[in-house]
């Protein structure tokens, strides 16, 4: 177990009475953190399309509001007014026993609001390549703490409780309200529990939401898209005299062109400036194949089908429209390129709604607060895009609210072994918290 009294911490820069006296008690409950962080991660809250298993969870963030003296508001989505006829709305998804969870300390009037936002659920724990730690096991080693969800974003989430437990332990109040929320379904394309909570009224004049991001605030992030393909082709064991038109020819012709297509959009397409240093600015991936099932259950076989899921990326400034057409028009030349391959013509789906990248300037007052906040406990953290779509762009884009993304660091996100560096998240919570004070203008009563 990781001592993180042990921990050496900078002092604050230039800070206030109140900006010292947060930090101060800070220190004090920091064990809570972690403390929280484990007990999110030993709950199981997949998102499993178009089902989930957020509610466990849910309960458990509920009951710590509910210790810091404070109401939470624990709806279901189909409670939300307007939230099914929202043009940002995907509709498919079920959402029984799935809440959102919102609670708010209210400002004493004059100051600036802000919402500290994650999600709760995780995608599924089950992978490709086995975990050498339990997935639901929440284990330190080597100060990382593993577990499914455990940087994306359960590490968020305790984050943001703790900032709440700082404050009311302190009974401080901030001069704008300050909004917390966990919001279900972000994973696979979510966001109708971000969208939710903006309908209900959880609205502020910024937010900051808690995403991994390795101590880097994130103004930006990629647009996204996923497209599912299914090959078909001729089988079998014995030969049909037929030399073309194999599933597997098929793939390799595919394969190798993928490449292509993320080296034509980055010749022609503008790179947006928070992702001028990125090694692959516009990222087209293969991320899954399967022919069947794989051991001495199977025949051995050529395969007569096969399914492809590509991802690829995009600028904050694309539109669906332009990448959807690039997509379309590189697909359509790669199959006519070869028309000997393609006698059974495959088409492609889109599982996933498109989601959009978003961006505030670098000069933004939040963005320059937020570093202000970073630098007052001894950090300079690079400001740049995420190389990633999430629901920010719900903030930025549908509500006109400006959000950034603030994290800690750790690794393998999505994958097997995912873990949090515990020291990163106790420097992203104290950065946090005087970010509050900072935007919200927190004050605390004399004893």
């Amino acid at each position: 177990m990781l001592d993180l009294k042990s921990q050496s911490r900078m002092p604050l820069d230039g800070a206030t009475n109140t900006g010292i006296l947060l930090d101060q008690t800070f220190e004090r409950v920091r064990p809570y953190l972690i403390r929280t962080l484990e007990q999110l991660v030993r709950i199981p809250s997949e998102n499993l399309p178009p089902r989930g298993n957020e509610n466990a969870c849910q309960v458990y963030v509920a009951g710590e509001l509910e210790s810091f003296g404070l109401t939470p508001d624990v709806y279901p989505l189909t409670a939300v007014d307007g939230l099914g006829s929202h043009r940002e709305y995907w509709a498919g998804r079920e959402y029984a026993d799935r809440p959102n969870v919102n609670a708010v300390v209210r400002g004493r009037g004059g100051g600036r609001s802000l919402v500290l936002a994650g999600h709760i659920d995780t995608v599924p724990a089950d992978t490709p390549v086995k975990w050498s730690h339990d997935p639901f096991g929440a284990s330190i080693e080597e100060s990382r703490l593993y577990g499914r969800g455990a940087w994306d974003m359960k590490a968020g989430v305790a984050m943001n409780l703790t900032v709440l437990r700082v404050l009311c332990e302190l009974g401080a109040r901030p001069g704008g309200d300050l909004i917390f929320e966990t919001v279900v379904d972000e994973e696979f394309g979510g966001v109708n529990g971000t969208l939710a909570a903006r309908l209900r009224g959880y609205n502020a004049d910024a937010a900051i939401i808690t995403e991994p991001t390795n101590l880097k605030i994130c103004p930006a992030q990629r647009g996204g898209q996923v497209v599912h393909v299914e090959l078909r082709g001729s089988g079998g064991i014995l030969s049909q005299g037929e030399t073309s038109g194999r599933v597997t020819e098929q793939l390799a012709h595919i394969l190798a062109a993928v490449p292509a297509f993320a080296r034509e959009r980055q010749s022609r397409v503008e790179i947006d400036p928070y992702f001028a240093g990125c090694a692959e600015p516009f990222a087209a991936w293969v991320t899954n194949i399967a022919t069947g099932k794989w051991g001495w259950t199977q025949p051995i076989t050529v395969p007569e089908r096969c399914w492809i899921e590509i991802y690829f990326q995009t600028m904050p400034q694309e539109s669906g429209e332009e990448a959807h057409a690039d997509f379309g028009n590189w697909w359509e030349a790669t199959l006519n390129a070869r028309p000997d391959l393609f006698r059974n013509r495959p088409a492609f789906q889109l599982p996933m709604r498109w989601l959009p990248g978003c961006a505030i300037p670098a000069d933004h007052p939040l963005v320059m607060e937020l570093q202000c906040a970073t630098r007052a406990i001894g950090q300079e953290p690079a400001v740049e895009g995420l190389d990633a779509p999430s629901d920010m762009y719900i903030f930025q884009k549908c509500f006109n609210t400006p959000a950034v993304m603030w994290g800690p660091s750790g690794a393998n996100a999505h994958q097997a072994d995912e873990y949090v560096e515990l020291e990163s998240l106790v420097q992203a919570t104290r950065a946090l918290l005087q970010m509050v004070h900072r935007w919200c203008g927190v004050e605390v009563p004399t004893r």
